[in-house]
């Protein structure tokens, strides 16, 4: 059953697994672009084309949860209190007011107050927040268990938030907090054995998804991949998908998956 709303779309699927992309949404709802720049509707920061890249997922069986609203109306991968996930390194915030590269998103004293940004919470975070949270839950009843996989791309060198280029695969869980060291363990490996660099809990260790809903001990296993646009497709607009190179790393993603779900079924006790 698929479940389309203004805000997300949710694919419920068959086995104990959710892939959550939070960074893919391109919608500027009207009542939220008042006093935007001009480089806010090129929305660079997006986490373009995943429902594409991960297009076998349905088929495989999973649970999708797909943003519609960009991340520079609200960030659905931020705390609802704004909190820093990373101290003293450079980040966006809730209600980003400017770009990864720097470049402001509004003019001068045009940023969302503390009523829009409780707005936007109201109309675009908690919808998907609740959705995330009741699907764990019914998959979690079918199966005992869930793996929650956190689908994210950045571009892979952003010198304002790490230096030179970012590895192909990055996983997160929140310094082993999020997931049974098994799983992770399983699924890494795969990429262990493929012509692509990776690293385990590196600049990116998983963002509020991935450290809220990991909870291994009641059988919620999150995992976050922050991947390398360059892997599938073109980093500068118009963004275009690049489907020799898509190509190449979605077989890796799919034994990926395939291997979190094995890994869960002999983790989780009878």
């Amino acid at each position: 059953m698929t479940l389309q709303t203004p805000t997300y779309a949710l694919h419920q699927g068959t086995v104990p697994l959710l892939i959550s992309i939070p960074h893919m949404g391109t919608a500027l709802p009207a009542e939220c672009t008042g006093g935007m720049s001009a480089t806010a509707p090129l929305m660079q920061d997006t986490d373009w084309h995943l429902e594409q890249l991960y297009g076998f997922a349905a088929t495989m069986g999973a649970s999708v949860l797909q943003a519609k609203v960009s991340r520079y109306v609200i960030d659905l991968n931020r705390p609802p209190s704004g909190e820093s996930l990373y101290p003293g390194q450079t980040t966006t915030g809730l209600c980003p007011t400017e770009t990864f590269r720097g470049q402001p998103l509004y003019g001068e004293a045009q940023a969302p107050d503390p009523s829009q940004q409780a707005d936007r919470l109201e109309r675009y975070w908690w919808p998907y927040h609740h959705t995330l949270r009741a699907e764990l839950d019914r998959l979690k009843a079918l199966h005992g268990a869930v793996v929650l996989w956190e689908a994210h791309s950045i571009a892979s060198e952003l010198p304002r938030l790490f230096e030179g280029k970012l590895p192909d695969l990055n996983f997160g869980t929140a310094d082993g907090k999020s997931c049974a060291p098994a799983i992770i363990d399983s699924v890494v490996a795969h990429a262990m054995d493929s012509r692509f660099s990776y690293v385990v809990n590196g600049r990116f260790k998983g963002g509020y998804i991935t450290r809220q809903y990991g909870a291994p001990a009641d059988n919620v296993h999150a995992i976050q991949l922050e991947m390398g646009q360059d892997l599938y497709m073109l980093e500068e607009p118009p963004f275009t998908y690049l489907e020799h190179k898509a190509t190449s790393v979605q077989p890796l993603l799919q034994k990926m998956l395939l291997q979190a779900l094995t890994s869960l079924a002999r983790h989780t006790p009878l």
